[in-house]
């Protein structure tokens, strides 16, 4: 369990248990977390910890094993996988583009005289189902519009994994568990724990909480309170109507099915709703209110944009993956004049003339989000505060990963890819930016409420 880290609406646990079954032997899941991951900081660990108290607590009673793992050094949990595949019939794990996942499913596809398995949880639509790169949103919608449907009927269980009747998991050899102990009750609940552990601990926790509960907790507030206004007022920083959700389902927490599924039957939606045209438009396909549709948009077109485009093209985090003509224009005007030059730290501790800007550089850094639309203002200032757009990219990539809690994800890149001209079109000239859209904060004073925000993270 490396990407997809929950219990439920898990289609590799389903497969997990499916093969349990048939074989009648028991099912263990090994949940390790390394210290030596890029960005790697006490905010990210507390986050796939906080899920892993979850499950220990969760599974105490069933006759499934939990092992969580949690690295002491970097390299101490070398060969735990080899160890225990040794042992199993089957290996089952997770087929994901996210972050290091790509690097742990290699290692796991090296293992010698075990089957092997990656499952696919990523979102509604397989990675597999698509047959190319998609260069802007409205190519993918059209796309998913004539390939999802089918696909939706198919869900993983909802808590498959509760009602599996398998024969209980014997004890581990002291082989195994004295070379890789088991993660303590301490190191799994308490915060200060991580202070033993070679990490970034300039960037601590948040007040976000991981694991399903708070996710779940937080999707029926979301879907019963804000989402009515979803589709009018996610744009304006004062109305704070957005999911908040991009976290739990960065760290595999929470289920795409699971959020569709609940905005689903918010909405008393069956699939004879869908609409027959396959023309890519953002409104109208779904047969659900405007903002039930605009949410579906951002959590399903873009999300899954992002990740097909991660898992089809493997260098996808480089400056080099722009299209030709965003490259193209960023580089005749790369030698404009820029009205300030920012260093990284400069930026990291909001140190610009822009209150705007810095006030998000702070929700960044204390909270681990940004408002929507002012990450995409954060985004473009950026640009024109460094001195060539591949700084740029460097720039919003380093920020981004260190305190964002959805930062390092195909979706997270999306948005500063987007920035730079990724899966958008050719605007108007203008300096610095040449034909990549651009953004300023006075325009965006004046069109978004802001009064309420600013109280809270100006100076």
């Amino acid at each position: 369990m490396v990407a997809t880290r929950r219990l439920t609406w898990n289609y590799a646990l389903d497969r997990a248990v499916e093969h349990a079954t048939a074989l009648q032997k028991p099912l263990l899941i090994l949940e390790p977390i390394n210290v030596d991951y890029p960005w790697a900081s006490d905010r990210h660990h507390r986050a796939i910890l906080d899920g892993m108290q979850e499950h220990d607590a969760a599974l105490k009673a069933r006759s499934i094993g939990y092992y969580p793992y949690v690295e002491p050094k970097a390299g101490a949990g070398s060969g735990l996988l080899a160890q225990l595949a040794a042992l199993a019939c089957v290996v089952v794990t997770d087929d994901s583009p996210v972050f290091f996942t790509p690097a742990l499913l290699a290692a796991a596809s090296r293992l010698v005289g075990t089957s092997v398995e990656a499952v696919d949880s990523c979102g509604l639509l397989p990675l597999q189902a698509t047959d190319r790169t998609f260069n802007t949103a409205y190519s993918f919608r059209r796309f998913l519009q004539k390939e999802l449907p089918e696909h939706l009927m198919i869900p993983p269980d909802a808590d498959g994994y509760a009602e599996a009747d398998l024969p209980a998991l014997g004890a581990l050899p002291p082989g195994i568990t004295d070379r890789w102990p088991r993660a303590t009750p301490e190191l799994l609940e308490r915060r200060s724990a991580l202070a033993g552990l070679p990490l970034d601990h300039s960037v601590g926790p948040t007040d976000w909480v991981g694991g399903h509960a708070t996710a779940r907790t937080r999707l029926t507030s979301f879907i019963e309170t804000d989402l009515r206004r979803y589709g009018e007022e996610r744009s304006h920083p004062d109305a704070d109507v957005a999911s908040r959700l991009s976290p739990w389902l960065h760290y595999g927490q929470l289920s795409v099915h699971e959020v569709f599924t609940a905005v689903a039957d918010w909405e008393d939606w069956g699939p004879t709703r869908l609409s027959a045209r396959v023309d890519g438009r953002k409104n109208g396909w779904w047969g659900m209110s405007p903002s039930a549709e605009a949410f579906l948009d951002e959590l399903i077109t873009w999300r899954e944009l992002g990740y097909v485009f991660a898992t089809r093209e493997p260098h996808y985090t480089r400056y080099d993956t722009l299209p030709e003509w965003a490259k193209d224009t960023l580089e005749v005007h790369a030698e404009d004049p820029r009205e300030h030059i920012y260093s990284l730290d400069e930026l990291a501790n909001s140190e610009t003339d822009d209150e705007l800007w810095n006030a998000a550089q702070r929700q960044l850094v204390h909270e681990g989000v940004v408002q929507n639309y002012l990450r995409m203002l954060w985004g473009k200032r950026i640009i024109e505060w460094t001195a060539h757009p591949r700084e740029a990219l460097a720039a919003m990539i380093e920020l981004n990963n260190r305190y964002a809690l959805d930062g390092r994800d195909p979706n997270s890149y999306s948005g500063i890819f987007w920035v730079l001209g990724r899966f958008d079109r050719g605007w108007p000239e203008r300096a610095v930016f040449g034909k990549v859209r651009s953004m300023t904060s006075r325009s965006t004073r004046r069109k978004m409420r802001l009064t309420e925000y600013l109280e809270r993270w100006g100076v």
